[in-house]
């Protein structure tokens, strides 16, 4: 009877403290289901993803034959001949990792339901757990890894994945964006054949200007916007990173994580090393819907002030470059206001005291005023500011030096270098990383924000740059035996920074950029507002670019600003109007000279700013629904944002070639509330008092679906566009 007694309280303390050993662990969003079995002493198998599914469905997942056999996180050293998830060698030199199932643990955290697996090691003193986040109001579950070494002696790692998963082996088609300075995130859609498929990035620092660490898989053939089944993944790592799917004739795998290429981890005995999230979702909308559940998460819980509406800024940068001055910023402040603009933001070339910030090759780490180009200081600035009625923010790009710079001459040692070596140097021949490996670096880094936001409080925002690669793969602060961690420290130190930078200072906005597009990722995101998706402010090439990032990120965090009339980097001359139909899509900003722009295009401006400011809320909060793709050579792109509550919507579409009598296809619309009626207004009509022919048309939202609206008398001419309000009528 004691025994009884005991093995009833053992239970219970065992149930109250969320620790149980059932078989089955179904993790489950409102409409996703990922099921897993963990019994103690055995493996860890992952059986199930999908559509959700209730726990009385699961008997019929395994009847019908869809369950999976694969282990959740398969080891190197036992079985050897599929991909691993992990592999280590212990300090004996034995090579073989044996996990099985300790205990699993579910509890509910601020964003969401988890379950942890542990898993430990039969023989070492290694223990492993799998983490499974589900997270709340949306369809975006995660996965991590924690490792722990129990032992006294060191532990490599070798091979360290966030995350490992069967797919359905069918005709699967995968979804990935790649490119590079000036044409990032370029979409590529190919169909899996047998082998590998690796998608990798070894840039040290920014990791998406080359690859994008996201992609979409379909279970069900050609990728579809809002149709087939399709799952999407993103590794939340701002580092290097590796994606691989291993596909055989009836195997298909996924493995997800920082990568090891030239960074194996010495983990100490006793210490803990905390691998990256890998965010997943399943759509059986096509790939709209996948994009919907990462927007939605994304606003929800991995970017900064998610929920607040996006200022219209003007960034000087195209406008002056380094030609900054008291007088000039001031005089573009006011004409900026004068547009309606919000916010202006001073670019490069306002520091250096000993060496002045005259171009690329001098001053990065002496952050402070160049009095000979701003005598007033940014104390004058933020006078200018207030008087023009705009928010101040400026540029800074905290983790570099150059070799001419007063910072390099008392701190040498803190940059990454080779010892034996000539450093090697980034940007205008000079440019250096600074070693964020060392914790005085960090210090330093940091108190580059801390500095200014203590002296000029006033300051709203902030665009946070990175001009170089990791050039040299050489730390003085970290051991000789640990240098294979500079990858991973580096971004560790970072994050640290950043952590320290929004605990105290929670309502500075920060931008995200990296010689444009290169820091589009979640590992770095939740520290920042936006990104500015590309140094090309092309309107044309933006249209790419835009397509392919809003396949994981949201329109509120996209800086998309309108150029001049001859764009910088391309040369070709487009419409004022298609440039700033272009960046409504987005966060809407300008990058250019406004004193240059004729009374004409002023006018224009102010209305399409106005325009937008009305609309903003539903580009910046609504549902996207992607309608014409402009990489299926159609000649056009369209696409729009709906409200949840389907009362309102905002319509964008580019003519995207211009030859005659071309055909111009018409587009339906989606998203909208079949039974509902919506009136049609002209945001942005070139003439003020001639919108396009379907101004003040009332349409039901059926027939706006299923028939569409044609486009040929609306897409008139070489770079034609349009972008349309959708209002519900009674």
């Amino acid at each position: 009877m004691e025994k009884v007694k005991m093995f009833l309280v053992f239970v219970l303390g065992t149930l109250l403290s969320g620790q149980v050993f059932a078989k089955d662990y179904l993790i489950s969003t409102p409409n996703t289901s990922l099921l897993l079995t963990a019994e103690p002493g055995q493996k860890s198998m992952f059986r199930y993803y999908g559509s959700r599914i209730e726990t009385a469905d699961i008997q019929s997942i395994y009847a019908s034959g869809c369950a999976f056999g694969s282990q959740s996180y398969p080891v190197f050293g036992i079985s050897t001949s599929n991909e691993r998830a992990m592999a280590v060698i212990h300090a004996d030199g034995n090579a073989s990792l044996d996990l099985v199932v300790e205990a699993v643990n579910q509890y509910t955290e601020a964003d969401g339901d988890v379950t942890a697996i542990r898993m430990k090691d039969n023989i070492y003193p290694f223990v492993l757990t799998q983490f499974y986040k589900a997270y709340k109001g949306t369809d975006v579950i995660s996965t991590w890894v924690e490792v722990e070494n129990k032992g006294k002696k060191s532990v490599t790692l070798y091979r360290f994945a966030s995350a490992y998963f069967p797919v359905n082996r069918g005709d699967n088609w995968l979804t990935h964006f790649h490119g590079a300075w000036g044409a990032e995130h370029m979409m590529v859609e190919e169909k899996l054949t047998n082998g590998q498929k690796i998608i990798a990035d070894r840039s040290g620092l920014a990791n998406s200007h080359s690859s994008n660490p996201s992609f979409m898989l379909t279970l069900d053939g050609k990728p579809q916007e809002e149709y087939g089944h399709v799952l999407g993944g993103t590794l939340a790592w701002s580092g290097n990173y590796l994606l691989k799917a291993d596909v055989k004739n009836t195997w298909l795998a996924i493995s997800a994580g920082i990568n090891e290429d030239m960074a194996h981890y010495v983990l100490d005995g006793g210490k803990t090393f905390v691998l990256p999230e890998f965010a997943m979702t399943y759509s059986t909308t096509g790939k709209g819907g996948v994009s919907r559940a990462f927007h939605r998460w994304a606003r929800m819980y991995k970017l900064q002030h998610g929920n607040v509406e996006r200022d219209i800024l003007l960034n000087s940068w195209e406008g002056v470059y380094f030609k900054v001055n008291q007088t000039g910023m001031d005089e573009m402040m006011q004409n900026f206001s004068a547009l309606g603009g919000e916010l202006f933001v001073m670019d490069d070339g306002w520091f250096g005291d000993k060496y002045p910030r005259d171009k690329g090759n001098s001053s990065l780490g002496d952050w402070v005023v160049c009095k000979k180009k701003l005598p007033e200081g940014i104390e004058g600035l933020l006078d200018s500011a207030k008087k023009h009625n705009v928010k101040f923010g400026l540029w800074i790009e905290p983790e570099m030096t150059n070799t001419q710079s007063e910072l390099f001459e008392k701190h040498p040692d803190w940059v990454l270098q080779v010892e034996g070596r000539p450093r090697s140097t980034g940007r205008g021949g000079t440019q250096l990383v600074l070693d964020l490996t060392n914790p005085e670096v960090q210090d330093f880094v940091f108190s580059v924000v801390d500095g200014l936001m203590t002296k000029y409080p006033g300051i709203a925002y902030m665009k946070w740059d990175d001009n170089c690669s990791l050039m040299d793969y050489g730390s003085t602060y970290l051991p000789k035996n640990r240098q294979s961690h500079i990858y991973i420290e580096y971004h560790r130190g970072l994050k640290n920074v950043l952590e320290r930078i929004r605990a105290k200072y929670p309502d500075l906005v920060l931008q995200a950029c990296a010689a444009g597009g290169g820091r589009v990722n979640y590992g770095i995101l939740p520290y920042f507002d936006e990104f500015w998706t590309s140094d090309d402010t092309d309107a044309l090439q933006r249209v790419y670019m835009q397509w392919g990032v809003s396949n994981f990120y949201p329109s509120i965090a996209v800086g998309a600003h309108v150029s001049a009339d001859k764009n910088h980097q391309t040369g070709r001359v487009t419409p004022l109007k298609f440039r700033f139909d272009v960046a409504m899509s987005g966060r809407l900003g300008m990058e250019m000279q406004p004193k240059d722009m004729n009374e004409r295009d002023k006018e224009f401006a102010r209305r399409a700013i106005a325009a937008y400011k009305h609309v903003r809320p539903v580009v910046q909060f609504g549902d996207l629904y992607r309608l014409v793709s402009p990489y299926d050579n159609q000649g056009i792109a369209s696409l729009m944002y709906v409200t949840p509550e389907k009362d309102r919507a905002v319509f964008y579409v580019y003519k995207l070639e211009n030859f005659i009598n071309m055909t111009v296809p018409g587009v339906r619309l989606a998203g909208l509330d079949p039974n509902k009626h919506y009136r049609i207004k002209d945001l942005t009509p070139a003439k003020a008092q001639k919108p396009c022919s379907l101004d003040g048309k009332v349409f039901r939202g059926a027939v706006l679906m299923e028939e569409g609206l044609g486009m040929a008398g609306l897409l008139k001419g070489e770079y034609a566009s349009q972008v349309l309000e959708l209002q519900e009528v009674d």
